[in-house]
């Protein structure tokens, strides 16, 4: 696998990064358009991502229209606003409502519009509308789009032209197809914006991740889901891999964990171009930092690291020791992938079950469960660990679905709700309900959850209980359990959340969002986790140090700006397993 160089892209007009939040696609980016306009052609960024750092990383505002980057000739940016344009549309379409139906059935239809699926579809509306514009297209020789759709809205997009009719006329509530509504006469500009996609000598889709399993894995997956429709023109970076140059115990964890990675980059990419982007010891903000990134020389001209004084924040043990004063509750970690809320979740169940506590573990995660359960050396018998297995309970709920939507449904009908049930938020449903009857099972105790429901989840959960049906997807009552848990998850006596983030840019600003989000659903997170710091490790391997430096930013934006309580948890070189392992992270 070679470093990528510029020159892998100049051959083509359209280039989409997309993968998982936190892989680096912004910066990948946007010094792939500096490193562009450079060589003189006429470049364009667009972000069209609610969590895009692009204005932090220029260094300047931007607008929703393109506009020159001051300090790069030849460069332009626009920064689309999906949350904006999600509200737009909203609006448009429940307010020729708003005078004729009950506030419950509003509430539940504006509910409906304010998830994840509605946003993309905005994003992809914008930036559909961009890309048809002749006009403007036709300026650069370049154009950049920070943040491809996934294959579900594109397949959602190519359904058949009929979703207004069915929306009018269906009354099993629908997620994704409900932000369609308006949408049926845009279909033939959304054509060719898929068409555009899928032209191989126009457009490059740049599929970003990190030399580790999960994300990885999530590119694999998200590359041949767009391979199924007709999307075929694409390439592997991993950014973000260390070579070490120092004997520190950290760098040579780091590095060795990441080699066994790379031995795993799945199959399906094995015909397609495979590149890598070093690891840096700086945070990729400004011109040069960007330019630095395609420059294999740079990494050998590392600035000497300023005298900083320490952060000094509680560890995951204070944390536990201020939630085992409470004598029993829910605690729940909530986050993007990859940010390690598994891990943090057995940690807290071990260090309760180390103070006495009873406690039940739920977890999602099926190597968890078994590394748990196997390891009997606790003696207490104070922890039992549960599993949840996500794909069987998507698929009994999908099921469940299918079972009560009636048979008078056309063909193209049932397309929209099994295509609509393939919406991450189908998981988040399913896998809820059967957390709610685990919750429901235990007194007395308590109860970690290692992935909690978002803000929209349980306010969807909330609108339906008050509007008699389950305007996610289903009819009829909702489970007794979710209905006796939702009141528990709005007091803070009771239930305790942490959003676990990563000392870096888009895991801060996704877990912010994840915040608010938890917000309009009257819940307050009670601590936010930093995981995996190198600040704390007190590395001294030139790079890494440079990344422990360039951490404090984020720490302290998690202080001053979000949190209300923050502990931290060094990088740990291997995977956590077994209790006394846990407890010795926790330690």
């Amino acid at each position: 696998m070679k470093q990528l160089m510029i020159g892998d892209f100049v051959d083509t007009n359209y280039l989409f990064f997309t993968g998982k939040g936190g892989v680096g696609k912004t910066s990948a980016a946007c010094a792939t358009a500096v490193s562009l306009a450079d060589q003189g052609k006429k470049v364009l960024i667009v972000s069209t991502d609610p969590a895009s750092n692009l204005q932090d990383v220029f260094g300047t505002t931007l607008a929703n229209k393109p506009a020159p980057v001051p300090g790069v000739k030849n460069l332009y940016a626009a920064n689309l606003d999906p949350e904006e344009a999600a509200a737009s549309y909203r609006n448009k379409i429940i307010d020729p409502y708003r005078n004729t139906l009950p506030k419950a059935a509003l509430d539940s239809m504006e509910e409906q519009l304010s998830g994840a699926c509605t946003v993309e579809i905005a994003a992809f509306d914008e930036f559909s509308t961009l890309l048809t514009d002749e006009d403007t297209t036709s300026e650069f020789d370049h154009i950049l789009f920070d943040t491809a759709p996934t294959g579900h809205t594109l397949r959602l997009l190519q359904l058949p032209n009929a979703w207004s009719d069915f929306l009018e006329t269906n009354d099993n509530g629908v997620s994704c197809l409900g932000p369609l509504a308006g949408l049926a006469d845009k279909k033939a500009l959304y054509q060719k914006t898929v068409e555009a996609l899928a032209n191989p000598e126009r457009t490059k889709l740049v599929l970003v991740a990190r030399p580790d399993d999960s994300t990885l894995i999530e590119a694999g997956k998200a590359a041949e889901e767009l391979e199924e429709i007709g999307i075929r023109n694409q390439m592997l970076v991993v950014n973000g891999v260390f070579e070490r140059s120092s004997d520190d115990q950290t760098a040579i964890q780091l590095e060795a964990m990441q080699q066994e990675a790379l031995q795993s980059i799945p199959a399906y990419f094995g015909d397609k171009p495979t590149y890598h982007l070093p690891l840096v010891p700086y945070n990729l903000t400004g011109f040069q930092a960007l330019r630095d990134l395609f420059d294999p020389e740079a990494l050998e001209m590392i600035e000497e690291i300023p005298e900083t004084e320490p952060i000094k924040l509680p560890s995951i043990s204070e944390m536990i020791d201020d939630l085992s004063a409470k004598k029993q509750g829910v605690f729940m970690t909530m986050g993007k992938g990859g940010v390690g809320k598994t891990t943090v979740a057995a940690a807290v169940a071990a260090g309760l079950t180390d103070r006495g506590h009873r406690v039940l573990l739920t977890t999602t995660d099926p190597a968890a469960h078994v590394d748990l359960v196997m390891d009997s050396d606790s003696g207490d018998n104070l922890l039992t660990v549960s599993r949840i297995d996500p794909k069987k309970e998507v698929e009994k709920y999908k099921a469940q679905v299918l079972e009560n939507v009636g048979e008078d449904l056309t063909e193209e009908e049932l397309a929209y709700i099994k295509e609509d049930l393939e919406s991450p938020c189908t998981e988040e449903i399913a896998v809820f309900r059967a957390f709610a009857e685990t919750v429901d099972q235990a007194k007395d105790a308590f109860v970690v959850i290692d992935t909690a429901p978002t803000g929209h989840t349980l306010l969807l959960l909330d609108a339906a209980q008050s509007y008699h049906r389950e305007v996610e997807r289903t009819q009829g009552d909702l489970p007794e359990s979710v209905k006796q848990l939702l009141p528990r998850l709005r007091n803070p006596e009771e239930t305790f959340i942490s959003l676990v983030t990563l000392p870096e840019a888009t895991p801060v600003y996704e877990a912010g969002r994840l915040q608010e989000d938890l917000r309009r659903a009257q819940i307050e997170p009670a601590w936010w986790i930093i995981n995996q710091s190198y600040h704390e490790t007190g590395t001294t391997d030139p790079i890494l140090s440079g990344r422990a430096h360039a951490e404090r930013k984020w720490i302290r934006e998690v202080q001053e700006s979000y949190s209300r309580k923050t502990c931290i948890i060094p990088w740990q070189a291997d995977k956590v397993k077994g209790l006394e392992r846990l407890k010795t992270l926790i330690k």
